[in-house]
């Protein structure tokens, strides 16, 4: 099983978890939507696995290329 880290594109705030740990997910699904510059961003799996990890919560402020996000794969 190989540990995929999911990244944000931007620098913003959590605004909406949409996944749980234990939940899978397809390639494409939107893990996380971030707010920024009040446009709302989703957070989105390039590859198909497991959540395993949320690395945060809802209203934390988030930067680019921070990790917000463990699959397993």
């Amino acid at each position: 099983m190989a540990r995929i880290e999911v990244k944000s594109e931007i620098t913003g705030t959590v605004w909406q978890i949409k996944k749980q740990v234990g939940e899978v997910v397809e390639e494409g699904d939107a893990l996380i939507i971030i707010e920024s510059m009040k446009m709302e961003i989703p957070v989105i799996t390039e590859d198909p696995g497991t959540v395993k990890e949320i690395l945060v919560k809802e209203k934390d402020p988030v930067a680019e290329g921070q990790v917000v996000a463990v699959l397993e794969g």
